[in-house]
């Protein structure tokens, strides 16, 4: 039986006993069976919102876990040499690579503090300035690294 049933069941039992609430132990009575009540609803209110609260915990739960996984698999799949795989020809054949996608980096401005997005491109010539002060940001390059470093 639940809280709320068995306050019910005690308002029921107050008054099949046709208990005065006019007098002293009867007013006494009808407010602790009011407060029961109360308290009842509360609880079972309570106990929504925790269950709800619950299952949104497992929801969340779910949805790390399958971001885990995803971002497991994806290092699993950097530390796959490509050059250096005999099946990557094989397993490579379906996906479309797409490599007119600009890396963007952000720099801060040491002057202004402006924050300004500049592409390959611009870190390549060496130097920017910046559009809200003129400061002239320069970049050095190491070109040591070489793309066949895979190996």
């Amino acid at each position: 039986m639940t809280l709320s049933e068995k306050s019910a069941y005690l308002r029921g039992l107050m008054e099949g006993l046709k208990i005065d609430t006019d007098k002293g132990e009867g007013k006494l009575l009808s407010a602790i069976v009011d407060m029961l009540e109360d308290v009842s609803y509360a609880i079972s209110d309570i106990e929504a919102d925790a269950q709800a609260v619950s299952d949104e915990l497992d929801q969340i739960e779910e949805e790390l876990d399958a971001i885990e996984e995803y971002l497991d698999g994806e290092e699993d799949e950097d530390d796959d040499c490509c050059c250096c795989d005999d099946d990557a020809d094989e397993d490579d054949e379906d996906v479309d690579f797409d490599y007119d996608d600009d890396v963007l980096y952000e720099v801060k401005c040491p002057v202004c503090n402006e924050i300004i997005t500049i592409d390959e491109d611009t870190i390549a010539q060496g130097s920017v300035s910046c559009p809200k002060c003129n400061e002239t940001l320069e970049f050095e390059v190491d070109e040591e690294e070489s793309e066949d470093s895979c190996c």
